[in-house]
């Protein structure tokens, strides 16, 4: 049984997130509804890295979340409050349980997956972990009917790949590779210096075509912005914005991640407010064009 004393409000607040460091940006409504989002996929990727658990352990409270959002999503209250917390907003923006399932798939290929042989299985990966977050959103920002699932799709897998090279230290310590080993083995990369921290010009070789695909999904995401209402989707353009910075200022560095250097890639409380403030600006008038398709 998952019965957490502590609410999406608290949660969001304590977080560093890039997502919910744009929640301003939307009016009260769904703000909350977004807040409440964070929460249940925020806690669902805390079972994943609790290291005091055994795997088993974990793998069975997510199944207690996948049964607790299943009760939730056909109007029934859990012991869950987190997913109490979304029952209005799965009405509302009609949230279904296959999304929500997806996302807890994903959480749980960390428990049993640590290395993806090709890009096909990453992609599976990404949009379990990712994509499915965007498609909740951008119903809750008001598409329906899947005017905004094309863009929702890319925007998850640019923002997670972005993610991958940006924790590639962090995650080697967790003894995970996300990288594709046929990638790594196209430029004579060995898995023992990733979780050795070794930086070497065939690694920057592989980060960089990795990051070009990220590259090509941020292209066809500002491709697939619907024409009508698109600045509804304010929320995840500043957030796309601040992922694209993190992206050039991994490229600045030539992708040197997996050393001392990777500090030069975070971005602070107010360098995120300021990218939010700006991608609002900009997105108010026609013709808006995102910063990373620029």
């Amino acid at each position: 049984m998952v019965n957490d004393s502590v609410n999406s409000h608290q949660i969001t607040a304590k977080s560093n997130s890039n997502l919910a460091a744009a929640f301003f940006l939307l009016p009260k409504s769904k703000r909350k509804a977004m807040t409440a989002l964070y929460a249940f996929c925020r806690k669902v990727d805390d079972v994943v890295d609790n290291d005091t658990h055994s795997f088993s352990k974990r793998s069975d409270i997510l199944e207690t979340w996948r049964n607790d959002i299943d009760k939730v999503c056909s109007g029934r209250y859990s012991k869950n409050q987190i997913c109490n917390e979304l029952i209005t907003y799965i009405d509302q923006y009609e949230l279904t349980f296959d999304l929500f399932d997806e996302l807890i798939v994903g959480m749980s290929t960390d428990l049993e997956k640590v290395r993806y042989a090709d890009y096909k299985e990453l992609e599976l990966y990404c949009y379990r972990a990712a994509s499915v977050v965007g498609l909740l959103t951008v119903r809750i920002l008001g598409f329906k009917n899947g005017d905004a699932d094309v863009y929702a799709k890319n925007i998850g897998q640019a923002l997670q790949l972005t993610n991958i090279l940006r924790d590639v230290a962090e995650d080697a310590e967790r003894g995970r590779i996300y990288i594709p080993q046929s990638l790594l083995e196209k430029h004579g990369v060995t898995e023992s210096s990733i979780l050795n921290g070794k930086q070497s010009s065939n690694f920057e070789n592989a980060a960089r075509e990795l990051a070009d695909r990220a590259w090509a999904h941020y292209k066809l995401s500002s491709e697939a912005i619907p024409k009508v209402n698109s600045r509804d989707l304010l929320v995840l353009e500043a957030m796309a914005t601040i992922y694209w910075n993190l992206l050039q200022k991994m490229q600045k560095i030539n992708f040197n991640v997996i050393s001392d250097q990777r500090s030069k890639i975070r971005l602070g409380k107010l360098a995120k407010l300021a990218l939010c403030v700006q991608t609002r600006f900009f997105i108010r008038f026609n013709g808006y064009r995102p910063v990373y398709a620029r």
